[in-house]
Order: C-alpha cells, then sequence, then structure tokens
C-alpha cells in the first residue's frame, strides 16, 4: 500500500505541474494508450495488479447474478469505444461501463469539449457521445470475449441516441445498438440524461422514455438469447417528482436497475472564478460539486423502490467513505471517474483497500 500511495503522490505532482498545462481531452488520450500498452508488456499486468489492485475477499459483491471483485467500477465515458477493457481492470475496477456508444458512428461536439475546474475537483465536458458506432464496438466485445481475461471485469454497455436521429425515431435507434451490442454486455444501461446531445433529456418523460425502454428490452434479449440485465441513467437536476415517475416506470417495465446520476448543468456554489467557470462554457459538470445531489437522488430512489432495483451511485465519489455512504444509501454498486482524472491510477486501489479495512473494524467492534 505504500508504494500505492507513494506513486499517489508522484502523480499529483505531475497532474498540478504538467498535465494541467495539456488540453484535458489529449491528456486522457495519451494516458489511457499509455495504460492500454503497458498491459501488453510481458509480466506487466502481474506487476499492474500487484500495485493497483485489492483483491481483499470481503470487497466481493453479487449483482445481476455475476461476481464483482468489488463494488467499484468505472464509470462511462472513460473507454468509450472498449479499447482497453482489460488494462483497466489492471488498475483497480471491477467493472468498466462502456460507452456512450450509439447506433451510427459520430465525431461529437466541435473542440475543445473537455474543460478542468481543478478547484472544484471538477470536469466540465460536452463530448457529444463521440464514438465509433455500435457496430465496431460490437466487433470489438466479440474478440474481448473471444479471449478472456485472465483476470474478468465486468462489462457494462451504456448506449445513447444518435444526434441526427430525430427524436420520433428514438426507440428504434437505441434498439438498433442493443441487438448489435446486447450479445456480449454483461449488462446494458440506456443513457437518457446527457446534456450534450440536443433534446435528449427530453426522453427522461416517462411517455417518451417507456417506448424507448421497451424496444431496448425486447431487441437486447431476442439478440442476446438471454436475459440481458437493463437499466436507465438519469440526471441529478430531475425534479423529485420526475426521480419518482422514472423509478415507477422502472418498477412497472421490470427494469434491473437506475443509474443516479450523470453529470449536471447546474454551476452553483463553485469555488472556481466564475469568469473560468464561464469561459469553460456549457455541458456536463461531473466531480465533488456533484456529491450531494447526486445522493439525494440515490436515497429518493431507494425509498421509492424499496429495494426492488438495483441502483447504482455515481457522481463525487472521491474516498471509501464516500463509496460507504453510496452502499448504505442504497446502492450495490458505485461508479467514479472524475476522481480517478484527479488522483491517477493508484487511487482505486486506495479507496478499496480503505473500505475494506473499515469494514473490518465494525466487524471487530460489533
Amino acid at each position: 500500500m505504500q508504494g500505492v500511495t507513494g506513486g499517489g503522490r508522484v502523480y499529483k505532482t505531475l497532474y498540478r505541474h504538467v498535465l494541467t498545462r495539456v488540453d484535458p481531452e489529449a491528456a486522457h488520450h495519451w494516458a489511457f494508450l499509455g495504460m492500454r500498452l503497458s498491459s501488453r508488456v510481458p509480466v506487466a499486468p502481474q506487476v499492474l495488479r500487484k500495485v493497483f489492485v485489492d483483491t481483499d475477499e470481503r470487497l466481493r459483491t453479487r449483482v445481476f447474478g455475476l461476481d464483482f471483485a468489488s463494488p467499484l467500477g468505472l464509470a462511462a465515458g472513460f473507454d468509450k469505444n472498449a479499447t482497453g477493457l482489460t488494462s483497466l481492470g489492471n488498475f483497480g475496477f471491477s467493472c468498466v461501463e462502456v460507452g456512450t456508444v450509439t447506433a451510427r458512428p459520430q465525431p461529437g461536439n466541435p473542440k475543445p469539449r473537455l474543460h478542468r475546474l481543478v478547484a472544484d475537483r471538477a470536469v466540465v465536458n460536452r463530448m457529444g457521445f463521440n464514438n465509433d458506432g455500435a457496430e465496431v464496438v460490437a466487433k470489438r466485445l466479440r474478440q474481448f470475449r473471444a479471449v478472456p481475461p485472465a483476470h474478468p471485469v465486468v462489462v457494462g454497455v451504456n448506449i445513447g441516441k444518435s444526434k441526427v436521429v430525430a427524436e420520433a425515431d428514438a426507440a428504434d435507434d437505441y434498439a438498433t445498438s442493443a441487438r448489435l451490442l446486447a450479445p456480449y454486455a454483461d449488462y446494458l444501461v440506456v443513457n437518457v440524461s446527457s446534456p450534450n446531445t440536443p433534446g435528449l433529456r427530453d426522453l427522461q418523460a416517462v411517455e417518451k422514455l417507456r417506448p424507448v425502454l421497451t424496444a431496448v428490452r425486447e431487441a437486447a434479449d431476442t439478440a442476446a438469447h438471454r436475459h440481458v440485465p437493463l437499466l436507465v441513467k438519469i440526471a441529478p437536476d430531475l425534479s423529485d417528482d420526475d426521480v419518482d415517475a422514472v423509478a415507477d416506470l422502472a418498477l412497472e417495465l421490470g427494469l434491473d436497475g437506475i443509474v443516479a446520476t450523470n453529470t449536471t448543468i447546474g454551476r452553483e456554489g463553485l469555488r472556481t472564478p466564475a469568469a473560468v467557470v464561464e469561459a469553460a462554457g456549457g455541458g456536463g459538470l461531473s466531480g465533488a460539486p456533484l456529491k450531494e445531489r447526486s445522493l439525494q437522488v440515490l436515497r429518493r430512489l431507494a425509498v421509492r423502490t424499496h429495494g426492488s432495483l438495483v441502483l447504482v451511485g455515481v457522481g463525487g465519489i472521491e474516498t471509501a467513505a464516500d463509496v460507504a455512504e453510496r452502499l448504505e444509501a442504497g446502492a450495490s454498486l458505485v461508479q467514479a471517474y472524475t476522481a480517478f482524472v484527479y488522483e491517477g491510477p493508484g487511487w482505486a486501489r486506495r479507496v478499496l483497500t480503505e473500505l475494506a479495512a473499515s469494514r473490518s473494524r465494525r466487524e471487530t467492534d460489533k
């Protein structure tokens, strides 16, 4: 653990003096490339896992009938195209949610489209679902499944609406992605909550969401010849009444779960100077400022669904205490992204080691 802690200090120094001077999207590209390449060097995966993976049995979690090495996964957005699943497992994540993937390949929004708000430990993104498209991603996932890694990682696939597709055709568009991707996914997530595709969040209204979820459910299970766990990812900016409405719809349709939450369009209470925030522009805000509202939504969902759905807590998770709080609030799994960016490759292990230790202390105190 000492090596991971020391590595964390090195990464923070590197981040502060080097990476913050590089375009955020370029920094992500090169960092992710380095992670993938490092996992291909002979013997390197074993070394990486020894340094970055906590194998404590107390962390094991079973959800959807699947075994997760821990409750901590990597949220959608980091590996959009399923290019680094094995390598990300070597950096401590029990699950990687691929995507967001759309039925049609698309370049996303114009650059620059990713900005750091360092004082708030936050990121603003307006990527716009840039991805290679469902057919290409499905091919990569098929290849991944053909030669299972020595250390399995659960693979979720997050699907969204193609930008050029009209709202009236959204259900068919989502179903196309589900048909292609479901055979290789451990679970699917319908993303109707990104603020970076015009009109997408309108699909969270239950009368528009119902046909999308129904179409995805039928397409996924038919294509995969099995029940594919299906979740919907919602925005933190929904009103409480709308959160309740989505929860009721999920129960009615027999969904398996809800991911709470996506990024926010809000900018309240930030430490970053207003001029800097304004310069960052529109898009979804992730990271520490999202913590309180995402937790509120999670708790509301837990009460509304009476434990009948799997809840995945996302948004502002930085510490073992944050993970424990989400689990106690009703989440079965948690996901993170922005803290990984700020804290570096040793972050997942540091969090999970402390989580296991805290569980051990609680057991001792009983």
